[in-house]
């Protein structure tokens, strides 16, 4: 018998969902004394408000196709 892939139908953009990630784990962090986790938890946000974020870079109209 061959297993189904689950299939999730996504109601909110993955902006909003890296944007919402990152807002939980600097919540996280700042819960944290200093050190390696906290520190670990904030590089992690900094990554999903970045990838929150690629789509406005690549869609701005600085960002010219190659002639």
């Amino acid at each position: 018998m061959t297993e189904h892939r689950r299939r999730v139908k996504q109601t909110r953009s993955l902006e909003e969902r890296m944007a919402e990630q990152a807002d939980k784990l600097k919540e996280q962090a700042s819960q944290l004394p200093v050190g390696v986790e906290r520190e670990s938890l904030l590089k992690r946000a900094r990554i999903a408000e970045t990838g929150a974020h690629l789509v406005d870079w690549i869609r701005s109209p600085g960002l010219q196709p190659p002639k």
